[in-house]
C-alpha cells in the first residue's frame, strides 16, 4: 500500500477542545481502517505543526477521502504528501537509464 505523510495544524477549535484530542485520535485511526488504511505512527511534535502520521492507504483517492472526511470535522489541518520507501527509492532510481 502506498505510504503518506501528514502534518496537522490543530485549527482553534481542535485546540479548545483539546482535552478530547485523544478520543479523537482513536477515532481517526478507525476511520481510517474503514477505509482501508493503517496508521503505521503517530506523534505529538512542536512548531508549525502539531501532529505527524505516518500511514498507508490503498490508493491516492482512498487517502484523499479519508483526509477530506478528517480535514471536515474541523479539528485539524493537514498537509500530505507521498512517501517512498528506501527499496522504492532504488528502484526509481534504477529506472532512469
Amino acid at each position: 500500500m502506498p505510504t503518506y505523510i501528514s502534518l496537522m495544524s490543530l485549527t482553534d477549535q481542535g485546540v479548545r477542545d483539546i482535552k478530547s484530542a485523544s478520543e479523537r485520535i482513536a477515532a481517526g485511526v478507525k476511520l481510517l481502517e474503514q477505509m482501508g488504511g493503517k496508521l503505521l505512527d503517530f506523534y505529538m511534535v512542536f512548531g508549525e505543526y502539531d501532529y505527524v502520521a505516518i500511514a498507508e492507504a490503498p490508493d491516492d483517492e482512498a487517502a484523499a477521502r479519508f483526509l477530506l472526511a478528517l480535514g471536515s470535522q474541523g479539528n485539524v489541518r493537514t498537509k500530505t504528501m507521498p512517501a517512498f520507501s528506501r527499496e522504492q527509492i532504488g528502484r526509481i532510481i534504477e529506472g532512469l537509464g
